[in-house]
């Protein structure tokens, strides 16, 4: 026997010795039939995209951070798209225009216009995409007029939250106090509901009055240039509630400047700068609206809606309102 042939006996003997079970004479048949059948296809993932104001903002990072985390544990895919500014309404439009040529599955938008952004979000139900609405609420009255299906709603009680600050602004005075509020945008719903909670926090307290209320757009250094304004007209101003905490942080920058101790601001959104300046005394007090977690339960409420789940139509998160004062057990 030739050495090649040998070993060819030995590879078919020791073969035959590891399988510790005889093959029936169906299995290499079998066997063969599997090989050729093509695997179970991979299912594709759900691509979700996320629509956000900015990313100047330190409190849209932390709506990413959630949603991101949110992305990881579902398995999707998300595509986060952000306008240059606050203010840039019409890039968000053309943002969600793109996204339904893309044919995604899903938007979760945080409207800088709770109305500009109807229209083309309506077409993007139109188009199949499942739409859930974070942060801002769009206009329920005008969506309706316009036939818009209705959409999930995450947020926070945005006139309570304010309230909550304008009582910490408000407590312990008894003397005759002028107060003012730095404003969001106009059109939005949040900015027009923390307006509404600061005056109902001011309106507790019959020595203070409001002398002035002017908007900054939620953007740092405007509300630098409408805190000048507002303390050279009123420069008795003590209590300053503003809509966001970049606009506090801005007007708190005037303040400082202008030698001004005896002025009490507070902001709303709990950005890290804020909550130092909280524990510094710059500011009194801050809001966290926990925008991690709005993003994140807009990303899970998308792929529900995917699949066909039903999901709440109104989710409201918990604020926590921060102050340099201990919490209580």
């Amino acid at each position: 026997m030739s050495g090649l042939l040998a070993a060819v006996f030995a590879t078919v003997w020791l073969t035959a010795c590891d399988d510790p079970k005889p093959a029936d004479k169906g299995s290499i048949a079998d066997r063969k039939e599997s090989a050729a059948q093509p695997a179970d296809p991979v299912p594709e993932r759900h691509r979700i995209a996320l629509v956000m104001k900015t990313l100047t903002n330190p409190f849209f990072i932390e709506m990413e951070r959630g949603a991101r985390a949110a992305e990881s544990e579902l398995g999707v895919e998300l595509l986060v798209k952000t306008a240059a500014q606050e203010t840039s309404i019409e890039q968000q439009v053309a943002i969600v225009e793109e996204l339904i040529r893309q044919k995604v599955d899903a938007i979760v938008i945080a409207p800088g216009d709770s109305v500009k952004l109807i229209p083309v979000l309506k077409r993007a139900q139109a188009a199949g995409l499942a739409v859930v609405n974070i942060d801002n609420r769009l206009d329920a009255e005008f969506a309706q007029n316009v036939g818009m299906a209705p959409v999930p709603f995450i947020s926070v009680d945005n006139e309570n939250g304010a309230y909550l600050a304008g009582m910490a602004l408000a407590e312990g005075v008894a003397e005759p106090a002028k107060a003012a509020i730095i404003e969001g945008i106009r059109s939005a719903a949040n900015a027009e509901a923390r307006k509404a909670g600061a005056l109902r926090a001011f309106a507790t307290n019959p020595a203070i009055t409001v002398v002035a209320q002017e908007s900054a757009d939620w953007k740092i250094d405007e509300a630098y240039d409408v805190a000048k304004s507002m303390f050279e007209r009123e420069p008795g101003i003590s209590l300053l509630f503003c809509a966001n905490d970049m606009m506090a942080l801005g007007a708190a920058r005037y303040v400082q400047e202008a030698g001004r101790r005896d002025v009490r601001i507070a902001g709303y959104d709990a950005l890290n700068d804020a909550v130092e300046a909280v524990k510094g005394g710059t500011l009194v007090a801050t809001v966290d609206q926990q925008a991690g977690r709005q993003g994140y339960l807009g990303v899970v409420y998308a792929n529900r809606m995917i699949s066909r789940e039903a999901v709440p139509l109104e989710t409201m998160v918990e604020v926590r309102v921060v102050t340099a004062r201990p919490e209580r057990p």
